[in-house]
């Protein structure tokens, strides 16, 4: 079983972004998980990792939910 960590800038508003990714996670491999946790965070970050690997950063990705959930199934694997 697997830990994935959204970590999300909380002076930026990135709540709801945090929230929705979330949801569509646990929507598509709950099952998988042992643990998903939202981690606060500041200076712009919005990052996913999958046990402690990053599947997804904002500097470096467009922010697509379908894309984070994909990269997510493909580290579980």
């Amino acid at each position: 079983m697997h830990t994935v960590e959204i970590e999300y800038c909380v002076p930026c508003g990135f709540r709801d972004r945090a929230l929705d990714v979330q949801r569509a996670i646990l929507g598509g491999l709950e099952g998988q998980l042992d643990r998903i946790a939202l981690v606060t965070g500041d200076h712009g970050v919005f990052r996913v990792s999958v046990d402690g690997e990053p599947v997804f950063d904002k500097d470096d990705d467009e922010f697509d939910v379908d894309e984070i959930v994909r990269a997510v199934r493909t580290r579980l694997r």
